[in-house]
């Protein structure tokens, strides 16, 4: 990859670790093979407070690899903490997420991409929908659940919002309501800010090593109280505003992020 293409990429992948050392190399070996026909790309880890050999084995593997970045938190401040990290640093216009085990694969990244570019600035959020579930009986069950009740609440035309496999626009979700746990609410976010949703159906895997470091009570009951939360941001919000410039404008200022 180019100096020039490394500083102007298109494609960001994100992906938020902690203590997932064994997994890095093939994981980031499957990115880089999945994206190198699509033009430049960066690759982001948000390495969440790890106190394994991951920030050794992403320095080390950054040597040979200009278009991947490594970002640290001091100390553990969760998966949506370190995706928000990972997307206000990326460079391109489109953001990709998955997680940092395994079990999501990265040849789906392209399909998702293009569903994105086809459905155009007004499609906020392209949801990977995971079919084949490589996880144990009970935490079937626990995500089934979850689930259920989470889009007869929210009414977010989603069946699988956990999947780790999201693409979106970068300012899209920038214009989102921060809060813990945003990653599994993020279509029905996206809808409230007035954006459509695609959907992938990806195929789920084992994780490659190592178990998951986020439990029973991460992903379903202390959901609950965001669920409300969220239920509450979309009855709060009545309309979206469709805001079009007219007139003669100034723009030598326009395309900045606020600092």
């Amino acid at each position: 990859m180019t100096e020039k293409a490394a500083a102007s990429p298109r494609i960001a992948v994100i992906v938020p670790v902690r203590n997932e050392q064994g997994n890095i190399e093939s994981l980031v070996s499957e990115i880089d093979a999945a994206l190198t026909p699509l033009g430049p790309f960066e690759i982001i880890y948000v390495n969440d407070g790890s106190t394994d050999g991951t920030p050794a084995e992403l320095s080390r593997l950054i040597e040979t690899r200009p278009h991947l970045r490594r970002i640290d938190h001091a100390q553990s401040c969760g998966q949506s903490a370190a995706v928000r990290t990972g997307v206000r640093a990326a460079r391109a216009p489109i953001c990709v997420t998955l997680d940092g085990d395994g079990q999501n694969n990265p040849e789906f990244i392209p399909q998702m991409i293009a569903a994105l570019e086809a459905a155009g600035t007004g499609c906020g959020l392209v949801q990977g929908q995971r079919v084949g579930r490589k996880a144990t009986g009970f935490k079937r069950f626990q995500s089934k659940v979850a689930n259920a009740v989470r889009s007869r609440i929210l009414n977010d035309s989603t069946r699988d919002t956990g999947c780790g496999l999201k693409c979106f626009w970068r300012e899209a979700y920038l214009a989102l309501p921060y809060f813990d746990a945003l990653h599994r609410f993020m279509p029905a976010l996206v809808k409230r800010e007035g954006y459509t949703l695609a959907f992938v159906d990806v195929i789920d895997r084992p994780r490659f090593t190592g178990v998951s470091n986020y439990g029973f009570f991460d992903r379903l009951w202390v959901g609950i109280v965001d669920l409300m939360g969220v239920r509450w941001l979309i009855r709060r919000r009545k309309r979206v505003p469709q805001a079009q410039e007219v007139g003669n404008v100034n723009h030598s200022e326009s395309g900045k992020e606020p600092a």
